[in-house]
């Protein structure tokens, strides 16, 4: 029989940024873990999804709450009861559901942005690399993909770009009331960077430098929005000239640090600088917000400015919900039938074990010399009894104890008349 199909995890719904940062996976430790886990835990399969908003586990087998709760603890060096009010686990039916929500952007801090397609897909792979995925949660993870890109397609819920990134520069335009004398520097060249750059460009904002940890990635990014490249380690020289900073980089350690920004703060006479750190675990250190003439955002400020640009989707949301309950429901079906499978397949097997020792019994009487036609009526009686035994059995049982759906459904099944 088949084993539900678990999600496990902490949200932006459910904890702070802060903890969420310290259950937070690093992509280069990933494979490793669920190598581990696979193990430890004594599982199926398992996938690990880990953003600044979201860190969940996906697995199949024989696995409580609390087990789940436990191994991430001691993974992440945390006491469980740190964890204990912020988790949430869903199994089966509502554990699609959740996948699917995630992978649509339905469950999204900005609903419907669609960097988390990309996201939950790029788990999905890391897990196949791992070779932790295969038979239920492959199906769970397909099934997800297509009903996103079905909710893409059918919805307007992609449209007007609301995400992060998009929130970050809306409210570097709110304090700006000119990005187009602003010098902003980008600190990450990754996705949610690049995403900002774009939206920079479109607002034409002044001038834009990008650091990072590699100076061929911070150039790859810089070519395509007329930017100025260095490396993470120059910083502390360039960060003076910066208006607007935005942060987002994987490093487990924040990258800009209180006396830095000080040292940027004198060389700029005091004149405000805007941050945003978007990145989970945080890449701006916290005592930076208590400086004056630093505006400090992190991805739980945005929040506000988010939900002013949601009121466009939530019609689409809705529509978007109803595509969720129909796919669901056909997940549920398919399940049913795959159920049905397994149990005709069952049926099938035991039939086809009584008949063949029944034939060995038969061609052994044939060998000795029996009459064909005795042989042949005694494989059908015999057949016959040990086939009707069992069903026999239950029926009468049924019958004693009134049970009279189990003798409507063998009607139906046998199609008997009801006499």
């Amino acid at each position: 029989m088949a084993l539900d199909i678990i999600a496990f995890g902490i949200n932006h719904k459910s904890a702070s940024v802060d903890l969420r940062g310290r259950v937070s996976f690093a992509p280069e430790t990933v494979v490793e873990t669920l190598r581990s886990a696979l193990s430890s835990l004594k599982i199926n399969e398992i996938a690990i999804l880990s953003t600044c908003n979201r860190t969940e586990i996906y697995a199949v087998g024989e696995l409580s709450d609390q087990q789940l709760l436990e191994w991430l603890a001691a993974t992440k060096a945390l006491d469980a009861e740190a964890l204990e009010d912020c988790y949430y686990c869903y199994r089966g039916t509502d554990a699609i559901r959740h996948m699917i929500c995630v992978a649509s952007g339905l469950d999204s801090l900005v609903v419907g942005e669609p960097q988390i397609f990309g996201q939950i897909k790029s788990a999905y792979s890391v897990a196949q690399k791992a070779e932790t995925v295969s038979g239920q949660l492959n199906m769970a993870f397909q099934w997800a993909f297509a009903v996103a890109k079905r909710v893409r397609s059918e919805t307007a819920i992609g449209q007007n770009p609301v995400s992060v990134a998009y929130a970050s520069v809306s409210l570097a335009e709110q304090i700006f009331s000119d990005l187009k004398s602003a010098h902003v520097l980008l600190i990450g060249a990754g996705e949610t960077i690049e995403l900002v750059a774009r939206y920079l460009r479109d607002k034409q904002i002044g001038q834009i430098t990008v650091a990072n940890r590699t100076l061929e990635r911070a150039k790859e990014l810089a070519e395509d929005f007329s930017a100025e490249a260095i490396l993470l380690a120059d910083m502390p020289e360039h960060l003076h000239k910066a208006d607007i900073v935005i942060s987002s980089t994987a490093s487990q350690l924040p990258v800009l640090g209180k006396g830095a920004v000080e040292t940027a703060l004198k060389k700029r006479l005091h004149k405000p600088m805007f941050m945003v750190d978007v990145a989970v675990p945080r890449d701006i250190e916290p005592q930076v917000e208590a400086l004056d003439d630093v505006y400090l955002y992190t991805v739980d400020d945005l929040e506000e400015v988010i939900q002013d640009n949601l009121k466009a989707r939530q019609t689409a949301a809705n529509l978007a919900q109803q595509i969720v309950d129909e796919e669901v429901e056909k997940w549920s079906s398919k399940q049913r039938e795959l159920s049905v499978v397994d149990t005709i397949k069952a049926f099938r097997d035991s039939a086809e074990t009584i008949r063949d020792a029944e034939v060995q019994k038969a061609l052994a009487s044939l060998e000795r010399g029996q009459d064909s036609s005795e042989v042949i009526n005694t494989l059908a009686r015999n057949l016959t009894n040990k086939l009707l035994h069992k069903p026999t059995t239950k029926l009468k049982q049924a019958g004693k104890q009134g049970c009279d759906d189990t003798i409507n459904v063998t009607q139906e099944l046998f199609d008997l008349d009801k006499k």
